[in-house]
């Protein structure tokens, strides 16, 4: 038999409330507020954490109960089909079945198809499931040559000019405008966008922005039709508002039709899609086009733990900008938990292996692989990620890159559950009293599936895990409807498909920050985090920067008790070690100090761990000068800020490159590997006068004291040197030092 399943904090399958005010029970003040909440408009300023779905649905859920509300009357929109998956299986829960939950595309195709016939006349044109085909003929059309990268990056211009309502022809001044970094010449991007058009037109085919435009066009142009939608649709509620484009936002003033029976959800703060057209602005200004708002501030955190809430808080306290200036201050509910963890390391497979490591302690201490994350800033990072979970032995699954339904097994699966229960439950007689996990377990055992999962990691733990997956749902769906069938759990296999709403797989997650939105984990390893990494190099005006800032925002949010974060000084061993680390955690790691922040406090603490293969621990270093904690490797190295006055015997300093010179034609190695100019500029700025006062120096480890530092204090003092001078070069910083000096 499998392991029991532990219970969940938010059990999958709750019971329905018995009254409208039972929905209301378990409600925070601020929840039960936007619950109840049910006439004008409302706008609700949601933080991460702080339950904003719980509280919109409960609000449908208690009007609809109350009688106040019908069914068919509420449209609630939000952004992808998961989420809106999620509010229709919570709608359900709740006693609230009939009301529409779909994202803003799917409810326009919805009306589109239904209104052709009469608005326009003939058979819909086809909708093309991926454009960028179309988007390379169109170039190769235009006689304009696009590589993989630049295809996928035209094709995603062409989405933002028709989202915000951008023609071909204006499309070079619009990208300008909006300090878009393009691809290609903005003149060739808008030829292709024409020609792209003419193609889908010759071509009877639409694109999905297409489908809002469309949209947008009849009920413009067809009062009838705009009539018999707002008979339909009364009530609203927006999801994720500060993602809304200005197309969408235009879809709903005219579904709404003048009237104000909308609630809008949103936190500026977490406005990570603005390439796509998304703006906050609709959000922010949302009290100034309705001036009779009700307006609710969520601020109590149920996810994080006060480590992690103090760190987002410390970071967006350093944000500039108006989102900067409409952020919520969250308050953890939670009892404390253990700090935030900062790691450096040498390189990125050095990072990736602490990563990993790190993350088969956690496993080893009882943590659910699918409780762990680990998100990058893009998604090439995550090969060398995936090479060292599997090295560990640890199971993964990347974000996004697979649908969990289209998976070749679960599809097989599911085939095979419908059968068993289209005969009756199974061919298997002894199982006839079983219950439904026993059914269901019978059933995807002769597929792949055991008691036991299977050694090591690869297709065939890929595959255990994915039917593992489905017998735990099972068992979850039993426990919450102990007369269910098997016929039942198809039915709900097959809406949780449409939904896109994946049971959990037993895996470490994968992804890229952009992907973690609306997700959350007990662990959360942020990793690359270097300046031109995070923020990423092509963010060059201010308020790109601050997108960057808030996609850090949305990664730290999404761990409820371990967070960790961590970056490397090179890319692959043996690299030049000048990276930075990001901009946004100064004033935030131990031994940094924000610099320019506004009213910016330091969040959390917790001790920098270095991650480079065993090297040893030291504590925040300060200027020599000013007392000021350094933070820069360079500075570091100089034990002073690199702008404070230097006292640079240049005599000894030339004394001891030279020395460095012999040294090395001795060891028969670079300079260098004796010692960097940067150590020995350091060395001749302190003038050390014992082992002590040598040894503190950055560079100078024990191998190179035993080694060289009798030579060096004699230079020091003015004598000649007259140690020993044989033996390896030393271990500067695990091989830091040469990575620096062979970048120069």
């Amino acid at each position: 038999m499998t392991a029991p399943t532990p219970t969940p904090l938010f059990p999958e399958f709750p019971a329905v409330p018995e009254s409208a005010d039972a929905v209301l029970d378990g409600l925070d003040p601020e929840q039960r507020a936007v619950a109840t909440a049910l006439h004008g408009p409302v706008c609700v300023l949601a933080g991460a954490g702080t339950g904003k779905t719980r509280a919109i649905t409960h609000r449908i859920a208690y009007g609809v109960r109350a009688g106040i509300l019908q069914p068919a009357s509420v449209l609630a929109v939000t952004f992808t089909a998961r989420a809106a998956g999620e509010m229709r299986g919570r709608l359900r829960q709740l006693g609230a079945g009939g009301v529409q939950a779909r994202t803003f595309h799917s409810a326009a195709l919805r009306q589109l198809q239904y209104f052709w016939p009469r608005a326009v006349g003939g058979d819909m044109p086809r909708l093309l499931e991926r454009k960028i085909q179309l988007v390379a003929e169109a170039g190769a059309r235009s006689r304009i040559r696009l590589d993989r990268g630049e295809l996928r990056d035209v094709t995603a211009e062409i989405e933002w000019a028709k989202v915000t309502q951008t023609a071909p022809e204006d499309y070079p001044a619009a990208a300008a405008k909006a300090a878009r970094d393009v691809p290609r010449d903005p003149a060739e991007i808008a030829r292709v966008y024409t020609t792209y058009e003419q193609l889908k037109r010759d071509r009877g085919a639409i694109d999905f922005e297409d489908v809002l435009l469309l949209t947008v066009g009849v009920l413009e142009d067809r009062p009838d039709v705009a009539d018999a939608v707002r008979s339909q649709y009364q009530h609203f509620v927006v999801d994720e508002y500060q993602d809304v484009s200005p197309l969408q936002q235009r879809l709903l003033d005219l579904w709404l039709g003048g009237r104000d029976s909308v609630c809008v959800v949103g936190d500026a703060s977490q406005t990570i899609y603005s390439f796509t057209g998304a703006t906050p602005e609709f959000l922010l200004g949302f009290r100034s086009r309705h001036s009779q708002a009700t307006v609710v501030k969520l601020v109590r955190d149920y996810r994080s733990t006060p480590q992690v809430v103090h760190l987002a808080n410390g970071l967006l306290s350093q944000a500039r900008g108006q989102a900067a200036q409409h952020r919520l201050e969250l308050v953890s509910q939670r009892e404390a938990g253990p700090e935030p963890v900062y790691t450096e390391y040498a390189d990125e497979p050095a990072e990736a292996e602490g990563t990993a490591r790190r993350i088969r302690e956690l496993i080893d201490e009882g943590v659910r692989p699918s409780e762990i994350a680990v998100l990058y800033r893009v998604n090439a990072q995550s090969e060398v990620y995936e090479q060292a979970l599997a090295d560990a032995g640890v199971p993964y699954q990347l974000r996004g890159a697979e649908r969990f339904f289209e998976r070749p097994e679960v599809r097989e699966a599911g085939m095979l559950l419908r059968g068993a229960a289209r005969a009756g439950g199974g061919s298997d007689p002894g199982l006839d009293d079983a219950d439904l996990p026993a059914h269901v377990r019978a059933v995807l055992g002769t597929r792949g599936w055991s008691p036991e999962a299977p050694a090591g990691s690869g297709a065939v733990r890929d595959r255990w895990e994915s039917l593992a997956a489905l017998v735990r749902l099972a068992e979850d769906f039993a426990r919450a409807r102990p007369q269910a069938t098997l016929a039942d759990f198809v039915a709900e296999l097959d809406e949780r498909a449409g939904a896109q709403h994946a049971p959990t797989v037993e895996g470490v997650t994968l992804a890229s920050l952009h992907a973690a939105k609306g997700l959350e984990w007990d662990a959360v390893f942020l990793v690359g985090l270097t300046e031109g990494t995070m923020p990423i190099t092509y963010a060059k005006t201010d308020e790109q920067v601050e997108e960057e800032r808030r996609l850090l925002y949305v990664g730290v949010t999404r761990a409820r008790f371990h967070i960790a974060l961590s970056w490397a000084l090179s890319r692959s061993p043996g690299g030049r070690g000048g990276r930075r680390p990001s901009r946004f955690l100064n004033g935030l790691r131990p031994g940094s100090a924000a610099r320019g922040a506004a009213g910016g406090r330091s969040a959390a603490t917790g001790g920098v761990e270095r991650g480079s293969g065993g090297r040893k621990r030291r504590g925040p270093v300060q200027c020599r000068v000013c007392g000021r904690t350094l933070s820069d490797a360079g500075e570091i190295k100089l034990m002073r800020c690199e702008d404070c006055p230097s006292d640079l015997d240049e005599a000894l300093y030339e004394r001891l490159r030279e020395w460095r010179v012999e040294q090395a034609k001795a060891l028969g190695q670079p300079a260098y590997c004796v010692f960097t100019d940067k150590t020995l500029l350091a060395i001749a700025e302190v003038r050390p006068t014992t082992e002590g006062e040598l040894s503190v120096i950055s560079g100078v480890g024990a191998r190179k004291m035993d080694k060289f530092g009798a030579d060096v204090l004699a230079l020091c003092a003015g004598r000649e040197p007259g140690g020993e001078d044989g033996g390896e070069p030393g271990d500067e910083a695990g091989g830091e030092a040469v990575a620096e000096e062979v970048g120069k």
